[in-house]
């Protein structure tokens, strides 16, 4: 044998050394991960995303080398999915016109390999599938202003089954397929939005009136809540005819101050504000950037 043959030998021990090291390694963390499950007992959803977000961001924050970051995100993504199987059903309902596939890679590339997935043809199928329990989390289009179907006011309700958005996709940025190019969703389930420190939340304004965007966004920015987006869906046929969506650049308290000086600000002519949920910011592209240790 080389000296060329040896060291490859020597090598190739070396790494199944470290991917045996790398394997007790996850087996530890189920285990940890099994204790967590046991201190939710009480949790019917499991998922955390402000937590799993956190990871993520921590993760790219530390990695020096270059083993790329968009592959060491998935490997992470599909751990945390496949914890979320084994602490108690998980699957996943995306909106799916026919012709659409993007929405599909886009969940099937947050939620895992092997999630169970299905299609539903409208979006008030998604919401409902998630408000009964029928799937764990939704996906569904991010709300755009060329909108003509306003499905997030399907969720304008304090019932507690209600969904709320708690992710965004696609989280981890790169060079995606062209069926998901240029597509960006929203995640809905039926838990709170928890402080990941990077958020965005979605509020609903009520009203019997045509308010104005104007009036909103000045009402909104005394409150402390900096607007992204704004949307209105009218329906005459309900009694609060006219219900806003606003995206905001903050995290909002759902039952806090910000939403109570956001109502005394608009005054009178809104009936009811209510907290729709958020997402932790995706990851950036300059935090996937690579490059070699020094």
């Amino acid at each position: 044998m080389t000296t060329d043959e040896n060291l490859l030998l020597s090598l190739r021990k070396e790494i199944d050394a470290i991917d045996d090291s790398l394997h007790d390694l996850i087996m530890a963390r189920t285990r940890v991960v099994e204790r967590v499950r046991k201190a939710k007992k009480d949790d019917k959803i499991k998922i955390r995303p402000a937590r799993e977000a956190e990871i993520l961001y921590r993760l790219m924050a530390r990695h020096e080398g270059h083993f790329p970051k968009q592959e060491l995100a998935r490997i992470w993504r599909e751990m945390i999915v496949a914890t979320l199987r084994f602490e108690g059903p998980f699957s996943v309902s995306v909106f799916s016109d026919g012709d659409e596939a993007g929405y599909w890679d886009l969940a099937r590339d947050q939620y895992g390999s092997f999630t169970p997935m299905t299609r539903h043809v409208s979006s008030r199928g998604v919401v409902e599938a998630v408000r009964t329990l029928d799937a764990t989390v939704g996906i569904l289009p991010m709300p755009r202003p060329d909108d003509t179907e306003f499905w997030w006011r399907l969720m304008v309700s304090q019932a507690p089954e209600t969904p709320r958005v708690i992710a965004r996709l696609p989280f981890i940025p790169g060079d995606n397929s062209n069926r998901t190019k240029g597509l960006d969703a929203l995640v809905i389930c039926a838990v709170p939005q928890e402080k990941s420190g990077r958020d965005h939340s979605y509020l609903s304004i009520e009203a019997e009136e045509d308010i104005g965007f104007g009036a909103i966004e000045k009402a909104a920015s005394q409150a402390g809540l900096p607007i992204v987006f704004q949307q209105l869906f009218h329906d005459p046929n309900r009694p609060a005819a006219w219900i806003y969506l606003i995206e905001v650049s903050t995290f909002v308290d759902g039952q806090g101050r910000q939403i109570r000086r956001l109502l005394d600000g608009l005054g009178e002519r809104a009936k009811r504000v209510l907290h729709l949920g958020g997402y932790a910011t995706p990851l950036a592209a300059s935090e996937m950037e690579t490059g070699a240790s020094e």
